[in-house]
């Protein structure tokens, strides 16, 4: 499945990012294979918020259909 379909309180490990100039982008937020988060909120018609720890990432809604994840 992929983040824009994930459901809000359920825990994700992103599995693949399928375009490789934002998978070295990602990266430098910590986005990358194997990571593991909570989505804590999905904002309607817009970005995804996912949560590590104390850190929050908003990933947008076209971001969010290229990041393949599965729950855990």
């Amino acid at each position: 499945m992929t983040l824009d379909k994930a459901k809000k309180g359920s825990k994700v490990k992103i599995i693949n990012i399928n375009n490789k100039d934002i998978k070295s982008q990602a990266i430098r937020i910590g986005l990358f294979e194997g990571a593991v988060f909570m989505c804590s909120e999905k904002l309607p018609g817009g970005p995804v918020i996912l949560q590590n720890k104390l850190q929050e990432i908003a990933i947008g809604r076209g971001l969010a259909v290229s990041i393949d994840v599965e729950g855990v």
